[in-house]
């Protein structure tokens, strides 16, 4: 139900576009989240925002680069990274969850593949 894309090979500095395609329901009135999980760490909060628009939220080593945004005529969240450092590498996974927007990986019902994202000095 969740398609999360966009991920590669980028150098330090650079950008990347990740995508979350959603099918299958609807997720008006849901909280769409982009995570991230590096290795040996674990998975934590980078941005999210309310299907409907308006509110936004992103993680403090994010804030800045990071801009989280949604489509509803494609069905599909983005997740717009610039300014790129080698501490963003990690598989990026998009979920949603009904509800509030909240921070916490355990709030969110539905989980999409992630998607590797590495960043080279």
């Amino acid at each position: 139900q969740l398609q999360a894309s966009g991920g590669g090979l980028v150098l330090a500095g650079g950008s990347l576009r990740l995508s979350c395609a959603a099918s299958g329901r609807t997720f008006s009135g849901y909280v769409m989240g982009w995570f991230r999980q590096a290795p040996g760490k674990e998975r934590e909060f980078v941005a999210g925002t309310v299907w409907s628009g308006g509110s936004t939220s992103y993680a403090n080593s994010v804030k800045g680069r990071f801009t989280i945004s949604r489509d509803s005529a494609k069905n599909t969240v983005y997740l717009q990274m610039n300014s790129l450092k080698p501490e963003d590498t990690a598989v990026y996974y998009c979920a949603a969850t009904p509800g509030f927007l909240v921070q916490t990986t355990a709030h969110y019902s539905y989980w999409g593949q992630g998607t590797q994202v590495t960043v080279s000095s």
